[in-house]
């Protein structure tokens, strides 16, 4: 599957894929569709990219006008990747790219405001589950601008699952991957501002 840029600064760009078959590459379908539901807001956007594999979402973000963007993951060849197509495509200047385990990132407070969290774990098994009820949990990263965006196989989303402080403002099916997109409630941003 050839991975490519669609927009933007570093349009047409084609992107370095992690060898093996331990990250999941985003279909460029599902991608393209998630940027034009994001709209202008990526405009000088702080954007995470959680199990970044390639970089390919968070790079999209940063081609298409985003301030900075954030890259976590554990796996050293996809580091490798994410480095080497940053270099590759000039954008490496506002971008920061860290080996570490999601969990550990979302029980810390964050270094900075994120307008926009991505999350696509490689092997579903619930992690975007606990990545949720992560960021719940943590105050510190409640606000009221957050978008957080879960990439997950429909099969893995239960309509019955509630969040006590995240709300489901959005939801796409491109095949067989599920776009989920939550909000933090205005109480739990509220109950945020206040502890601090």
């Amino acid at each position: 599957m050839s991975l490519r840029v669609i927009a933007g600064k570093a349009r047409g760009m084609k992107l370095k894929a992690v060898p093996g078959d331990s990250t999941r590459p985003v279909m460029g379908r599902v991608k393209e569709a998630l940027f034009s539901i994001i709209g202008s807001d990526i405009q000088a956007a702080s954007f995470l990219d959680l199990f970044a594999g390639t970089g390919s979402v968070g790079i999209e973000a940063l081609s298409r006008g985003a301030d900075f963007a954030q890259f976590v993951e554990l796996n050293r060849r996809a580091l490798k990747a994410i480095r080497d197509n940053l270099n590759h495509t000039g954008l490496a200047d506002r971008a920061a790219v860290y080996r570490r385990d999601a969990f550990q990132l979302l029980s810390r407070p964050p270094e900075r405001h994120f307008d926009f969290i991505y999350i696509a774990p490689p092997q579903y098994q619930g992690i975007w589950l606990k990545c949720l009820l992560a960021l719940e949990r943590n105050a510190a990263w409640r606000g009221a601008d957050t978008r957080i965006i879960a990439q997950i196989d429909p099969k893995e989303y239960d309509e019955a699952r509630c969040f006590s402080d995240l709300e489901l403002r959005d939801r796409r099916v491109y095949g067989n991957t599920l776009l989920l997109f939550y909000r933090f409630s205005a109480d739990a941003t509220q109950e945020a501002g206040s502890e601090h």
